[in-house]
């Protein structure tokens, strides 16, 4: 039998030439096929983008809070070394050693190596810190151990600012602006 002799057995009729090309089922063993769904599609695309940037904001907003943190425990230190460097002093202070700061009198400070506790029932200052002055290759610095409860409530410099990031990420740079 030669090649021109063979017959197609697919009849032209029933059957598609190309039928894994149809855009529709061709039989009834054949698959389902659906028009996709663009509007679901889209919207299951768009949730995955909502759930990704809001965990990366999230991310964001917790590495900003660590920032803010360090950016107030610096404000403090410096607060606390203003005033220490204006404070009476009548010793020279060596380093590693525990001092306390008190305050005289509005904006008057005196440095101390009597804590709180050893002056007995009434203190003649108001007690501010439990300081220590610290050495690196940069120089001396001083370094709060402990500051008193009181007196943060009175000047809140001191106290510990925290922020609430979750309405805007940008509040950060307002409270660096704040801080300078």
């Amino acid at each position: 039998m030669s090649e021109t002799d063979k017959k197609n057995p697919i009849h032209k009729d029933f059957v598609a030439e190309n039928p894994g090309l149809l855009p529709y089922a061709h039989h009834l063993g054949s698959a389902i096929i659906r028009p996709i769904d663009k509007g679901k599609v889209k919207g299951v695309a768009m949730t995955a983008m909502y759930q990704q940037t809001g965990n990366q904001l999230n991310q964001l907003k917790e590495q900003i809070e660590v920032l803010v943190a360090q950016a107030q425990d610096l404000h403090d230190r410096i607060g606390i070394s203003e005033m220490i460097y204006k404070a009476d002093c009548g010793f020279k202070p060596m380093i590693n050693q525990t001092y306390y700061l008190y305050e005289k009198e509005a904006e008057k400070w005196i440095m101390s190596m009597v804590s709180p506790s050893e002056w007995g029932k009434r203190s003649p200052y108001v007690y501010i810190a439990t300081v220590s002055c610290l050495q690196t290759t940069l120089g001396k610095y001083w370094t709060q151990r402990k500051a008193s409860a009181r007196y943060k409530r009175k000047h809140p410099r001191m106290s510990k600012w925290r922020m609430d990031l979750g309405s805007s990420p940008l509040a950060f740079f307002s409270l660096v602006i704040f801080l300078q």
